[in-house]
């Protein structure tokens, strides 16, 4: 079929599927499942899995037709976590039984995922988790603790990695499930940030049961699985997808420096046009890397993306604070709020400059994503690891 034929072929099925369920009147969840039951929730799986087994940029015909008859977007606002991470691993690594089972009530936001992975004692090593999950017939019994935990207060699924085997090097010893957070013995508990709010979590699991059914990929071969979850986090980080020109924190400051000339400073406005220009080569250079992503599943690159985000992200709101001069200090809103979404565009100067400085450290912190970039872009020689043949067991902790 020519590019033109499926573009005509998609848009037939999109307007079906209007046609029959009006976003207008129909329940979200009940659309966004007749949109998965005809192929249109990711049109690069297969027949049967929310698929079309098309070519991935095909989605965005799709998701643009929705958008223009004001359709849901899958997922609902709460699961970024299932559709960003849990939902690319599960397509990449599941069987077509966890496909089945997993897939659509993560499409319809009838199960929101969080993310199972940082621990106390290993948050930039992600490969020295101490959470234990061990074998006890169809099932896994796991103990330990989690921290940093975004939505995990909604949460009715996560994605997990635990220590398997404590007996071979770090990175052998993993596993990753998919693991249901109703059950006794998961505790969630709010953690209170330096913006006042408790937009995090840390969780406590005992003797939390996982069916092995649930296992994602082979015993002990999590830290590959979890790879695929953290490239696909990273890219989502970095690139913001559909960020217009001047959109995002610089749109805010450069609106602030046109209405507001009493706060211009001459010697300011050669870093504001860098800010600009360098947030408007981060989102082209987003545009390019997620037009990659296109063909496969995301690769090291997002990790560079990721970085450059952070480190923009912290320089525009310090910016913000400076222009605003005393007033860019008031940040009078200390409520421990149980935040769902990120907000970095409507909120005052203070916000956003407290807020930042979390995005080194989210989806990675910016030093170990220099490593990645060194190692598995650049080429650069490794860093000398003296625990990679070492025996989980036998390393100090």
């Amino acid at each position: 079929m020519s590019s033109e034929d499926l573009a005509v072929d998609l848009k037939a099925r999109v307007q079906a599927l209007l046609d029959e369920h009006d976003p207008a009147t129909t329940d979200p969840r009940e659309f966004l499942g007749a949109q998965y039951d005809a192929g249109l929730a990711w049109v690069h799986l297969p027949h049967g899995f929310g698929g079309l087994d098309l070519p991935r940029k095909a989605q965005e015909t799709v998701d643009a037709q929705l958008a223009a008859a004001g359709a849901p977007v899958g997922g609902t606002a709460k699961n970024f976590i299932g559709m960003g991470m849990a939902a690319p691993t599960i397509a990449a690594f599941g069987t077509d039984d966890q496909k089945r089972k997993f897939l659509r009530p993560l499409f319809t936001g009838e199960q929101v995922y969080c993310q199972l992975f940082s621990e106390p004692g290993a948050g930039s090593d992600l490969a020295g988790v101490a959470t234990r999950a061990v074998r006890d017939g169809d099932d896994w019994i796991v103990n330990g603790q989690k921290v940093w935990t975004s939505m995990a207060q909604h949460a009715q699924m996560a994605i997990l990695v635990a220590r398997t085997d404590p007996t071979v090097p770090k990175h052998a010893g993993l596993t990753y499930f998919l693991c249901d957070m109703t059950q006794p013995g998961v505790e969630v508990r709010p953690l209170r940030q330096i913006t006042g709010e408790a937009e995090f979590n840390e969780v406590f699991l005992t003797d939390a049961r996982v069916p092995d059914a649930n296992r994602l990929g082979p015993v002990g071969g999590g830290w590959r699985v979890a790879t695929t979850t953290l490239n696909n986090e990273r890219v989502a980080i970095g690139t913001r997808a559909g960020t217009p020109r001047e959109g995002g924190m610089i749109g805010q400051v450069a609106r602030v420096w046109r209405d507001e000339p009493g706060l211009r400073n001459p010697g300011m406005h050669d870093e504001l046009m860098r800010l600009w220009v360098d947030t408007e080569v981060l989102r082209l250079a987003g545009e390019r890397l997620r037009q990659q992503a296109q063909a496969g599943q995301p690769g090291p690159e997002g990790a560079g993306m990721k970085v450059a985000f952070a480190r923009l992200a912290q320089a525009i709101s310090g910016f913000d604070i400076e222009l605003h001069a005393e007033s860019g200090l008031q940040y009078d809103d200390w409520t421990m709020r149980r935040t769902e979404v990120v907000d970095l565009i409507g909120r005052e100067p203070g916000y956003r400059y407290l807020r930042a400085r979390g995005n080194s450290i989210e989806g990675g912190t910016s030093e170990i994503l220099r490593n990645t970039i060194s190692e598995r872009i650049l080429g650069l020689p490794g860093e000398h690891r003296v625990d990679k043949d070492v025996a989980w067991k036998d390393l100090d902790r």
